[in-house]
């Protein structure tokens, strides 16, 4: 690290690592974007030409020996998570990884493994601990404002029809995984305990083109359970609803609730003969948690400055691929599933 000033690179040049390299690139201190890596050669270039960078590749493994490049930011498919981060980790690279952590709990701790073996930082991509609606809640819970917790509830529903690949749950792990980890994190953060128990349900209902050749496949999914201190929870996630990205939270407590949700993209709002009153729903995660992200990729640089811990850790990524794990062995054998 020359100045003070952390070398980036981008591994995974989609939606979510561009946000990410554009902050590092323009809004977070102390940072510097140096290379872009992407499988797809044409990704890889554009990216770099947006972000006004000349290094770019379509392999990982060319930039661990690079000097100037201090840390990582992963944004692969979740299946090589992680082969990078451990190959990162052996070069001395602080890696923020997005979620899922990986595919499975083993992976994890092999990931967390060489981590710590080789005295790097570890940073989990859950976002909505950095939102400020979602922080002013956590902090309306630990003062009391509603007594004590007795139910999270949380939910995210995408717009969006999901990627071939996504289709296989071996492969993605399924909507859980990829569209309600952030729920997942969300009720362990807000319970402050660990998931004693699990029960799924899933079905698919909006992509049954694909039943046949996909028959565990689910768009829709309600997950339930109690924690070990005894809090409740429910999560209901869902993908392609078409809406709109719908994301809330409601936390009750003994003596109220608390509840975040934003589903309204602007505060005009129009109201007509014919329509009634018509509000714009928020379209997409880009949008409504763009603060969030600035604020994760700032935490992240700073904990690598002043060797801080970082708020979202590897640990953490673990633990909500467990529950995971066990709420897609639910629905697949229509059982409570107990964590130990």
């Amino acid at each position: 690290m020359k100045n003070d000033r952390i070398g980036i690179c981008l591994i995974g040049a989609g939606r979510a690592g561009m946000i990410h390299a554009n902050n590092f690139m323009k809004r977070v201190s102390n940072a510097s974007m140096k290379c872009v890596v992407d499988v797809v050669p044409e990704t890889a270039r554009s990216a770099a030409e947006k972000l006004g960078i000349s290094r770019y590749s379509v392999d990982y493994r060319e930039i661990l020996d690079s000097s100037d490049i201090d840390a990582v930011v992963v944004v692969a498919p979740t299946h090589l998570h992680r082969e990078i981060v451990v190959a990162c980790a052996g070069a001395g690279k602080h890696i923020l990884c997005e979620k899922p952590m990986a595919l499975n709990a083993q992976e994890c701790e092999e990931m967390e493994n060489a981590v710590a073996r080789n005295h790097v930082k570890l940073q989990i991509g859950f976002m909505r601990r950095y939102d400020a609606d979602f922080v002013r809640a956590r902090e309306a819970v630990d003062s009391g404002d509603i007594g004590e917790v007795v139910l999270i509830r949380s939910s995210t529903r995408g717009p969006s029809k999901p990627h071939p690949w996504m289709y296989d749950i071996k492969r993605s792990n399924g909507v859980l995984a990829e569209v309600n980890s952030h729920d997942v994190d969300t009720i362990r953060w807000f319970s402050g305990s660990e998931v004693k128990t699990v029960f799924a349900l899933g079905g698919n209902y909006r992509n049954r083109e694909i039943a046949a050749e996909y028959p565990d496949y689910y768009d829709n999914l309600v997950v339930t359970g109690e924690f070990a201190n005894g809090v409740q929870y429910v999560i209901d996630g869902a993908a392609y609803v078409q809406y709109g990205y719908d994301v809330k939270l409601e936390v009750v407590g003994t003596r109220g609730v608390i509840r975040v949700a934003r589903e309204e993209a602007t505060g005009v709002q129009w109201i007509t003969k014919e329509n009634g009153i018509h509000t714009p729903f928020v379209k997409s995660w880009t949008d409504l948690f763009k603060d969030a992200y600035l604020e994760e990729d700032a935490r992240f640089v700073d904990c690598i400055l002043h060797d801080k811990q970082p708020q979202v850790t590897g640990h953490d990524g673990k633990m909500a691929v467990r529950i995971v794990e066990a709420g897609n062995r639910s629905i697949a054998e229509k059982r409570i599933i107990e964590l130990s």
